[in-house]
């Protein structure tokens, strides 16, 4: 059984007049690298939320391990988003508090509330945030507000916090668009790495460079629907073209 499967999935905006995602049908196997592209508002992000229903699709099911999570309560959703990271275009972390407080925050889904608020996590999450900064080069950053941060070093403290979750699947929505490209591949690389450890990637990507470099398999989207699955190889100059549009020339991220 393919580890997430994605059946006619619809997405709808504003009572209608908005269609982001049109019956879009997938399956990815465990541990795969699956790279979506695509132009801007193409659904790439929409497609991602709607996995791990930040966004709630207006038809169509998504299952995770044989589990329909389009059924699922609001609880039992958020005991299922504890097994699936994410990373974020923009960090989205707390940028008063520390490194080490943003990483933490990563086991909110197995924490109470109130120890949360309280700071009161307990030996073994602190343990395991210190290996989590460690593989990602941060360990000596633990103590400093995230705001004095670079870029990319705020993009590892999000994949930090992911790995925190120990999650299964991993959904990283355009996690380099705001680097440059040096910076874009370190940040690339240590994704790479979780998923060479066994955890199902889903990276949105706006190059092509980067998604033939890091992607087993590609994904294109084009107004919410699906124009292209197959292997990185695959994309040719004219199909290039079909994706991004006739005027549109390809950029190499090195």
């Amino acid at each position: 059984m393919p580890h997430l499967v994605v059946e006619n999935l619809t997405k709808v905006y504003e009572r209608g007049k908005i269609r982001a995602l049109f019956n879009v049908s997938f399956s990815v196997e465990k541990g795969e690298f699956l790279v979506l592209i695509g132009l801007s508002g193409s659904g790439k992000s929409t497609l991602l939320r709607c996995i791990n229903r930040l966004v709630e699709p207006t038809s169509g099911r998504i299952f995770l391990n044989g589990v329909e999570l389009t059924k699922l309560s609001p609880r039992a959703m958020r005991k299922v988003r504890r097994k699936i990271g994410m990373v974020f275009q923009q960090f989205n972390l707390v940028k008063r508090a520390t490194v080490l407080q943003n990483v933490l925050a990563g086991r909110l889904g197995y924490n109470s509330t109130l120890s949360t608020l309280l700071g009161r996590f307990p030996k073994e999450d602190l343990r395991r945030a210190q290996e989590c900064l460690e593989r990602v080069g941060l360990l000596d950053k633990m103590y400093v507000r995230a705001d004095q941060l670079s870029g990319g070093q705020q993009q590892r403290v999000g994949i930090a916090r992911a790995l925190m979750q120990e999650p299964e699947l991993l959904l990283a929505d355009e996690p380099v668009s705001a680097l440059d490209p040096a910076t874009s591949h370190s940040v690339m690389q240590y994704i790479e790495q979780i998923n060479k450890d066994g955890v199902t990637v889903i990276a949105s990507l706006h190059f092509l460079s980067l998604a033939r470099r890091y992607g087993q398999r590609i994904i294109a989207l084009k107004a919410g629907e699906i124009v292209f699955d197959g292997l990185p190889e695959a994309i040719d100059d004219r199909k290039f073209k079909e994706i991004y549009g006739e005027e549109a020339e390809e950029v190499e991220v090195r």
